[in-house]
């Protein structure tokens, strides 16, 4: 962080290279006064040195504790990576990222996140969008935070600008023919990522298939006792929407064969049986 030579307060001695600290700062005051699970957002600058131009506009959001309240239902957990994610992708959206073709990279992470719980979400290995995940824990204890704590961080100003300029949205383009679903489960490798897998799934046939999903995922001892060492399966569902006219059963089927062809190509899996 850039050292400021005459600061406001002793407690402001830097240029902020992020607005994340302030957050967690703001954070850790809530719950000292008994606000345990809070979700904050700010968008501002972040300074990389004092010259002209190393500064960037950054939007960081914080979720500390759990995701939902008590309730009688069963459904209180403590906030993820995986939440810190679904902002991260929301905010990208709502941005103008064209977050279908985001890739997930988990190398060149900074300090403060946890080395196994934290990503970037890229637009090719170059080009950094976002940051998030779960802060690591000897920052969580530094800082007094009480439960876990993730963020996601996104660098607003490498975000590619749209190739179109429309000041309307886009005619909705619904259609009155029947949907058809196929669910699908694969056997890959344990390290494999569930989204190179919907990823190769959507890309199958991009014009029909309108949405995928996954809906389940099968690993651990009792995976690996009857996969193999070091297997897991996952299972997807995939939805073909089309829009002319009602797909033939053997339409749909080479689809679906498409969509199983591309998922062992990307990712080495097989189909389970």
């Amino acid at each position: 962080a850039l050292r400021l030579e005459n600061p406001i307060s002793s407690e402001l001695t830097h240029m902020r290279p992020s607005p994340l600290p302030g957050l967690v700062a703001a954070a850790a005051r809530n719950q000292a006064r008994g606000l345990m699970d809070l979700a904050l957002f700010e968008v501002g600058p972040g300074f990389l040195g004092g010259e002209p131009g190393e500064q960037e506009t950054l939007a960081v959001a914080l979720r500390v504790g759990h995701a939902a309240p008590r309730n009688p239902w069963g459904t209180r957990r403590p906030v993820d990576a995986f939440d810190a994610k679904a902002d991260a992708l929301a905010a990208l959206a709502a941005a103008g990222a064209p977050a279908d073709r985001l890739m997930l990279l988990r190398d060149d992470l900074p300090g403060h996140m946890h080395p196994g719980r934290a990503g970037w979400l890229c637009l090719g290995p170059k080009l950094r969008l976002a940051l998030f995940g779960e802060l690591h824990p000897r920052v969580v204890q530094a800082m007094d935070l009480r439960g876990p704590a993730v963020a996601a961080t996104l660098h607003l100003d490498r975000i590619p600008a749209p190739r179109g300029r429309a000041t309307t949205r886009p005619a909705l383009a619904a259609s009155d023919l029947q949907a058809v679903e196929r669910d699908f489960a694969f056997v890959l490798d344990a390290r494999t990522e569930a989204e190179a897998v919907l990823k190769a799934a959507r890309g199958a046939d991009r014009k029909l298939i309108e949405r995928v999903e996954l809906f389940d995922v099968f690993e651990g001892p009792r995976a690996e006792a009857q996969l193999g060492p070091g297997r897991k399966s996952l299972a997807i569902t995939v939805r073909l929407q089309p829009s002319a006219r009602t797909l033939t059963d053997a339409e749909i089927e080479a689809v679906a064969a498409r969509v199983v062809a591309s998922v062992e190509r990307a990712t080495g899996g097989t189909l389970r049986g």
